[in-house]
């Protein structure tokens, strides 16, 4: 196939590309490098220095034998996106070229506004150009969880029935994000859904968990192939955080009282997903969404089960309650349904004491530049600005 991955210098698109140009499919990458440029106005980086995209798709060549294109431009400069659909002619189109930090986008008017900015108006552009030059092309959108927000009711995946007044319907499940990163990506389903349902456009929306994990299959075939691994408190995520947190004798920082659930996934099982999604497209005008994780923790849940990790490689681990700097429940219902990628063939990577003791290893073995204090949450959401 002619596979798109927009956002292939991130931390899911790269190890996404090599998995697709492994099994032999033609692979165009896009990015404008922005994330790269986030981190240095943060003043963070990876876990491990990250090699250029230019660079690792030299390397992939090198080790693996196959090409994968490289495209540098901005989703939001609608001439470089229609040039590079008129050309490649996608048949799959897997979009994670959006700026992916809740945090981030809650730093200030300027960061909010340039977040919905540049993931909503990319996200048309990219509608408008499959319109253009490849209609019958799947988008294969990297939604969140996070769009639903933590409802009193059971999550479905995407829609919802109801009845009203002696009649039924079914309608897009109700959203209550938490921060406008996580609103931009509602704008973003809503768009899509109506390019669907108007243009006959054939999308799955892809509402991802929380994604855990340092290395895939492609990843470990050389240091130069590795993906971004974060740890500090704007673009890491939890569990990748509490691992380096105790590696380095850091205590692990619990947001609140630690009972916020969510879904989480191995990065392994989202290239999975992502491959089921591609395989078993969508049909012409329809919105598909899956509930894209596999296993449901508590963040307290995450930091005894990384506590005890440690305790199994002879480390102490203490963990320290933070006055939570977001604005969440951090007691609340969680049941979200996520069989439909399960239906399509999907094997969960389960967050085993095996898998969290591999990783921890491999994380206690390059930890020696940690930034300590990246850990410390820096942005508040009612703060004044």
């Amino acid at each position: 196939m002619r596979i798109l991955i927009l956002g292939g210098d991130g931390y899911l698109g790269w190890p996404t590309a090599m998995h697709f140009s492994a099994r032999g499919d033609e692979v165009v990458v896009v990015d404008n490098f922005a994330k790269r440029r986030w981190e240095l106005e943060e003043g963070i980086e990876p876990l491990l220095p990250v090699p250029t995209l230019h660079a690792r798709v030299k390397r992939w060549k090198e080790v693996s034998g196959r090409d994968i294109q490289l495209k540098v431009g901005d989703l939001t400069n609608h001439r470089f996106v229609y040039t590079l659909f008129e050309a490649f002619k996608p048949e799959a189109i897997v979009h994670y070229g959006e700026q992916p930090s809740a945090p981030y986008s809650m730093q200030s008017r300027e960061t909010a506004v340039y977040t919905q900015t540049n993931n909503i108006v990319g996200n048309l552009n990219v509608l408008f150009a499959m319109r253009h030059a490849c209609p019958d092309a799947h988008l294969v959108k990297l939604g969140t969880m996070g769009e639903y927000g933590t409802p009193n009711i059971d999550i479905e995946e995407g829609w919802l029935t109801l009845n009203h007044n002696g009649r039924s319907d079914t309608v897009l499940y109700p959203k209550k994000p938490g921060s406008f990163y996580h609103l931009s990506k509602v704008h973003d389903s809503h768009n899509i859904e109506f390019a669907c349902r108007v243009w006959g456009i054939r999308s799955t929306d892809l509402n991802q968990g929380v994604v855990y994990g340092i290395e895939t299959d492609q990843t470990t075939l050389h240091a130069d192939l590795r993906t971004s691994f974060h740890y500090d408190d704007v673009f890491g995520t939890v569990l990748n955080r509490f691992l380096v947190q105790a590696a380095v004798g850091s205590p692990l920082t619990v947001y609140g009282k630690g009972g916020q659930t969510r879904g989480f996934l191995n990065i392994r099982d989202t290239i999975q997903c992502v491959n089921l999604a591609v395989d078993s497209p969508a049909d012409s005008g329809q919105f598909r969404v899956f509930n894209q994780f596999t296993e449901q923790f508590s963040v307290n849940d995450l930091a005894r089960k990384v506590a005890e990790t440690g305790k199994r490689a002879g480390v102490s681990v203490r963990i320290d309650h933070l006055e939570n700097p977001r604005v969440e429940l951090e007691d609340h219902y969680y049941n979200a349904k996520h069989s439909k990628l399960v239906d399509l063939g999907l094997k969960p990577t389960l967050l085993t004491d095996q898998a969290l003791d591999a990783m921890f290893a491999t994380v206690r073995t390059n930890c020696g530049h940690v930034e300590q204090e990246a850990f410390n949450p820096r942005v508040k959401w009612q703060k004044s600005s």
